[in-house]
């Protein structure tokens, strides 16, 4: 006969809360994606700070601007900018549940476009490759308004 703890242990271990989803595989992030492509990071901004509805935690919002250096999937274009949002996640979840965009960072990155096809987001959790150009930091923008810049390289200096 199982104790009530064993139980107790047992069900909290199996809860799929806990458990971090399978990474998609490399078909099925090509086929889930509408853009798949090699990205500079531009810049990275911290839109608003919205409170955590579980945890009460302060949570950034961030736009990131990238520039389209090869386009693999999708109707957009090298040379190209678009804009990349995500939330910040709660410190204490297991797993890497956000993908995030850095200053700098020259990536290959597969995106799902949102509502109303403004922006783009991660398609999956590990939707982000490993960097072709590591950013000089990893520091984001914790306060709505603010903006980390990416240095600037010749490609994105523009004759005036």
């Amino acid at each position: 006969m199982f104790r009530p703890a064993l139980l107790l242990l047992l069900s909290v271990l199996a809860t799929p809360a806990l458990a971090l989803p399978a990474p998609m595989s490399e078909q099925e992030l090509t086929d889930k994606s509408d853009l798949i492509a090699t990205v500079r990071v531009l810049s990275v901004s911290c839109t608003v700070v919205t409170k955590d509805d579980k945890t009460g935690e302060d949570l950034p919002v961030y736009l990131a601007r990238l520039r389209l250096l090869e386009v693999k999937k999708g109707d957009a274009k090298k040379g190209d900018e678009i804009l990349v949002t995500w939330r910040a996640v709660p410190k204490g979840i297991v797993g890497p549940w956000t993908v995030n965009y850095y200053p700098g960072e020259v990536v290959e990155t597969h995106l799902v476009k949102k509502t109303g096809g403004v922006s783009y987001g991660s398609t999956w959790w590990n939707a982000k490759g490993e960097d072709i150009k590591a950013p000089d930091n990893t520091e984001l923008p914790t306060n709505a308004g603010e903006t980390f810049d990416a240095p600037k390289e010749p490609a994105d200096q523009h004759p005036l």
